[in-house]
């Protein structure tokens, strides 16, 4: 096994995070014509099932269990901090905004206690402009709650790597079929395809498949460098650039999302294993891995920013407003990092390390 000397810094990632960001970020900011920002969603995803996955395969090989007290703890002090100030920052902007406007508290409910992405299917939905990203932190809290004990109980079967794989991509395949009984035989909306945790966990999954077998950080290299450059990035490539041209209700409700999560798989393998490549340079190139530092931040605080902008300067449209409201968003998350986000990792490393 090629286990790195420590986990903390994957080739590749923060560059990937950033990525993710923009797609997100052009997608909101009215450029949907050019990228999709639900790619970015699932993209940040996959990279969090891997990387949690990574982590809690590295503490089991490590110690020889997993501490999921103390995985909980950890997430809890990355995730609610920045959180809850964005949120309920938004809520005072929107009164200052908009006095007139209303803001649910059966929604604002559903933000802080992670089932805001139900709440958007079925309630009345009356959040602080800005905040709808918050649906998407709703399934990977699910995620979070749930997954260690599967991880857990794969082990404690002793089962195989192999058959730890088989076990997600199954679940994987398992989610997909749920999606086309859903559009097929239940008629259910696009929301709640879109929205529910159990229609869109697989994303996460995927993710968290590619860390237990062939992780490229701590397992062998499978196939040549001949064979990924000439075959497996391309065809991830391929795949990507298939699920965005491709039409249909239907595939936009159900393969759509399972494309990308193979897609995702190679490109991942691909970008870590192989940073070096000028392809993947750029991820890795400082002033981006930056961007993908803040980008938790960003991705709560942006949206934000774009709708108060058009209630400041409704004037102000297309690449102007993108470019102030980057700024903006740039400045808020810097400020988040610092006040908030560094302290709490620092916190995180001390139940690390002990």
């Amino acid at each position: 096994m090629a286990t790195p000397a420590s986990t903390r810094h994957i080739p590749s990632l923060d560059g990937i995070r950033a990525l993710s960001f923009l797609v997100v970020f052009a997608g909101h900011a009215g450029f949907v014509n050019l990228v999709s920002a639900d790619l970015g969603v699932t993209v940040f995803f996959f990279l969090s099932g891997y990387l949690i996955t990574t982590l809690l395969r590295s503490e089991f090989e490590r110690n020889g269990r997993v501490r999921i007290d103390r995985f909980w703890m950890r997430r809890m002090l990355r995730i609610l901090p920045p959180l809850y100030l964005v949120v309920l920052g938004a809520v005072l902007l929107s009164r200052v905004l908009n006095p007139r406007g209303i803001v649910s508290g059966s929604t604002l409910a559903a933000q802080l206690f992670f089932y805001a992405n139900y709440e958007g299917i079925y309630g009345v939905n009356r959040e602080a402009p800005g905040t709808g990203v918050v649906w998407s932190l709703a399934v990977e809290e699910h995620f979070y709650l749930l997954f260690p004990w599967l991880y857990v109980g794969m082990q404690k079967l002793r089962m195989s790597r192999n058959q730890q794989a088989g076990l997600l991509w199954a679940l994987c395949v398992s989610i997909l079929v749920w999606r086309f009984v859903l559009v097929l035989i239940m008629h259910s909306t696009s929301a709640r395809i879109y929205l529910a945790t159990d229609t869109r966990v697989d994303a996460i999954l995927a993710g968290c498949a590619l860390a237990v077998w062939k992780n490229p950080v701590l397992d062998e290299p499978w196939g040549t460098r001949r064979h990924w450059k000439m075959y497996l990035l391309p065809l991830g490539m391929a795949l990507i650039i298939s699920s965005l041209l491709l039409r249909g209700e239907v595939f936009r409700q159900t393969w759509y999302f399972s494309l990308q999560e193979v897609a995702l798989t190679l490109l991942f393998a691909s970008a870590i294993r192989f940073h070096d490549w000028p392809i993947f340079r750029l991820l890795n190139w400082k002033p981006v891995a930056f961007v993908g530092v803040l980008s938790y931040s960003l991705y709560l605080t942006h949206d934000v920013v774009l709708e108060a902008i058009h209630r400041v300067a409704p004037l102000l449209h297309g690449a102007p407003r993108a470019v102030v409201a980057l700024l903006v968003s740039f400045a808020a998350a810097s400020l988040i990092f610092v006040l908030i986000e560094k302290p709490c990792a620092e916190l995180r490393r001390r139940l690390s390390n002990r």
